[in-house]
């Protein structure tokens, strides 16, 4: 698999400026950012969050964890993290781990977390667990303009800054 058709669709709709970065296979985000030689910071994971109401996507640095009481906080929903079957079919042209940080191009609300809308320039993957979407931060915010801009994570104990 290569990128997904939706973030490509999405892409092209918005007349993103990126490139491809090709990397070695990697199961985890901050394996990604090894293997692709970026600082974790700066490549942003999805998490796929879920209650009674539907799904919710919350986009977030690599070496950062969501702290839920926070979203819960500022959605008035119970979230919880979403069950990997349940991905598979939201997510049906990436592969299981490899979710793009457009939740909203498949019709699911998304919160952007503020420490990742601070970075130069942002990676994010493509659907796949061997190339990633590299852009600069104006490009991305763009792509992410109907996110809703919150704070909700925390650093990971022992990730360093980049």
């Amino acid at each position: 698999m290569s990128m997904s058709a939706t973030l490509q669709d999405c892409l092209r709709q918005k007349a993103s400026q990126y490139e491809v970065v090709r990397h070695p296979y990697s199961h985890s985000s901050m394996e990604t950012a090894a293997a692709a030689h970026i600082p974790g910071d700066r490549l942003a994971k999805t998490v796929l969050l879920e209650d009674a109401e539907g799904y919710v996507a919350a986009v977030l640095p690599t070496t950062h964890a969501v702290r839920l009481s926070e979203l819960w906080a500022q959605t008035g929903r119970r979230l919880v993290l979403a069950k990997e079957p349940e991905l598979r079919e939201l997510f049906k042209d990436c592969d299981a781990g490899a979710l793009p940080p457009i939740g909203m191009a498949y019709g699911m609300p998304t919160f952007l977390d503020e420490t990742l809308a601070q970075q130069p320039d942002i990676y994010f993957e493509a659907g796949d667990h061997e190339a990633l979407i590299h852009m600069d931060r104006d490009a991305f915010l763009s792509l992410m303009d109907a996110a809703e801009r919150a704070r909700f994570s925390h650093r990971m104990q022992g990730m360093m800054a980049s």
